[in-house]
């Protein structure tokens, strides 16, 4: 019985990690003290494992270097830069003056706060990364609004977390960073890798609304026209998009015939946004109101967040900056864009560290106790066990998919993406790429499927967050002064079944199109379009010239004019008789019988 306890300590040692986990245990201590448990358990049953117990007590030893490895890790240094600039971007208002701005853009069509929720989540995921601050944010700014003007409660609820939710796939979310991290891949390849799949899961929720809004237009009204306060003036906007697009054409075509034109496309957006942003504000400072208020504010409130994306992300894709160092440029935009906006005080910075301080302890805590359970697993062969279990599954590559995509979705009702990221990546990954998988590809199908984890009912963190912000009870809105009905639980938990149905539907769409991932590799190099040239070599006339023994045109025999000829016959030609000078055959090669040589054109000394 022992012997085969032994010989299974691996699916004994996990199964039972998981059920320390479904008891509700920290899962920082259940990892530390299921590696503790099963270590000392290992050690006394080597002996009777037959060899695949590797255990002993000085490997003890090893576990202060593994903890000095993941405080030293660098890499994951951009975690608290990027919640900290987050936190100060939430608390600067900027998701409140996005959301009604484009909720004023959109606003006479139905849908058009939904709309407004999916592209300012986006905006939020790509400059903040953090789901905990769109989602709450978005929930307090916009749900009253959407409530106030008719919206179901379900349709309502689902696209606000959705939305929120983004932020674990678009650029530069946490998560990415720490399957760049566990799979040991660059951040900055897992970045633009995830971009392309970000976006279009993006469109595909603007596509559901769409659709929503044609079968259930009552679902989700257009806003009355008055409570658009900004007006219409789409055309004005337009107009200064075209204006934008005509300079940066002119720019770009400009730089690249008098400078630089690897950076022309840079440079020219650059400075094209930065002549219709100054335009606005002057318009607006002024009050020349060339541009129409909806135009003027549209370019006010969106530019600030773009360029911080770019500060951001732009960097880190040009290779200016790490993603450590992008994040603490982050930080330093939010502050700056938090005090351009009169919002930094000290009560912004001191719970913005103070959350920073909790996510990133809670990361480190995690991250130490996989590694005293990694140090007993790995010691047991459990790598093994699960590489085998996996490489063997039926239909190679894509079976190898469909299954840990399953399992990776049914875990993350359970266990949140750090959890996932930490426990469970490091066993598949060498799985992978014993498949030939492409790591990267591999890391961001993973991010799509544990955006899951956010969704699902009834554990999905992004609910728990909406349901921490949403009316619980009747309540009179501030603005009609109608007693507006609450958000009930079931509204929330059915509002967001239909999204992870579509995130369900990206993964497939992500593992059948690798190319959306693919492309961070840059393009493909044709090697029928490779062409060598080697230099010549000079004589030594005027440099060392080509080695006239060794076949070279047109040589006399035992001469080498206008270079180094070594007069050598071929190689197994007969040599020359004894005593005689060697006369090699034309175009000759080498041979052991001594010749006579030229210099620079030089005759040949005779015998």
């Amino acid at each position: 019985m022992m012997e085969l306890i032994a010989q299974n300590m691996a699916p004994i040692m996990f199964v039972s990690l998981i059920g320390f986990l479904l008891l509700g245990y920290p899962v920082a201590f259940a990892l530390a003290a299921n590696g503790l448990v099963f270590f000392i358990i290992g050690v006394e049953l080597a002996p009777l494992s037959n060899g695949t117990i590797n255990l002993s007590w000085p490997l003890l030893n090893a576990m202060p270097e593994r903890f000095w490895g993941v405080l030293s890790n660098e890499t994951l240094l951009a975690i608290p830069f990027f919640t900290f600039m987050g936190i100060v971007l939430e608390k600067s208002g900027m998701a409140e003056d996005l959301l009604d701005t484009i909720g004023q853009l959109f606003g006479p069509v139905r849908g058009g706060l939904a709309y407004a929720v999916i592209i300012v989540g986006a905006l939020l995921a790509a400059t903040t990364g953090v789901v905990a601050a769109s989602v709450i944010a978005m929930g307090l700014i916009s749900l009253p609004i959407m409530l106030r003007y008719g919206y179901d409660r379900r349709i309502a609820s689902g696209v606000i977390a959705a939305s929120g939710t983004l932020a674990q796939i678009i650029p530069p979310s946490l998560v990415l960073i720490v399957l760049a991290d566990q799979l040991g891949r660059s951040v900055g390849d897992m970045y633009k890798g995830a971009m392309i799949p970000g976006l279009v899961l993006t469109s595909i929720y603007l596509g559901y609304v769409a659709l929503m809004s044609v079968l259930r237009p009552a679902s989700m009204p257009a806003l009355p026209k008055e409570a658009r306060t900004l007006g219409s003036g789409v055309t004005s906007l337009a107009v200064a998009l075209a204006a934008g697009l005509a300079l940066f054409y002119g720019a770009e075509k400009y730089l690249e015939t008098n400078h630089n034109p690897k950076d022309a496309g840079i440079l020219a957006a650059a400075l094209a946004v930065m002549v219709i942003y100054a335009v606005a504000v002057l318009d607006k400072a002024l009050k020349i109101n060339a541009m129409s208020r909806l135009a003027q504010q549209v370019v006010i409130v969106l530019i600030p967040p773009l360029a911080l994306i770019f500060l951001v992300l732009g960097t880190i894709f040009l290779g200016v900056a790490t993603p450590t160092e992008g994040g603490a440029m982050g930080a330093v935009g939010a502050l700056i864009l938090s005090a351009m906006k009169r919002r930094l005080n000290y009560g912004v910075v001191r719970d913005a560290l103070a959350a920073t301080t909790r996510l990133s302890a809670f990361v480190m805590f995690i991250l130490l106790g996989a590694r005293v359970f990694s140090l007993t697993f790995y010691g047991v062969n459990g790598h093994l066990w699960v590489e085998h279990l996996l490489v063997s599954l039926p239909g190679g590559e894509m079976g190898f998919l469909i299954v840990v995509s399953l399992l990776v979705f049914f875990l993350a009702f359970f266990l949140d993406f750090f959890e996932l990221a930490f426990i469970i990546v490091p066993l598949l990954a060498p799985a992978a790429e014993k498949l030939g998988i492409d790591l990267i590809w591999f890391g961001v199908i993973l991010g799509v499927n544990m955006q899951t984890s956010f969704m699902h009912p009834p554990f999905g963190f992004a609910l728990f967050f909406l349901r921490s912000v949403a009316p619980k009870s009747p309540y009179i809105d501030k603005l009609t002064g109608k007693l507006t009905d609450p958000v009930k639980t079931s509204h929330i938990y059915w509002g967001a079944v239909p999204f992870v149905f579509i995130q369900i539907i990206m993964i497939g769409i992500v593992i059948a199109f690798p190319g959306m991932v693919m492309h961070y590799k840059g393009k493909a190099v044709d090697p029928s379009t490779i062409e060598l040239k080697l230099p010549e070599m000079p004589g030594l006339g005027g440099g060392l010239g080509g080695l006239g023994g060794f076949g070279a045109p047109g040589a006399a025999p035992g001469s080498a004019p206008g270079g180094m000829g070594l007069g050598l016959p071929p190689l197994g030609a007969p040599g020359a008789p004894t005593g005689a000078p060697a006369t090699p055959p034309q175009g000759g090669g080498a041979s052991l019988v001594p010749a006579p040589m030229g210099l620079g054109g030089l005759p040949a000394a005779s015998n």
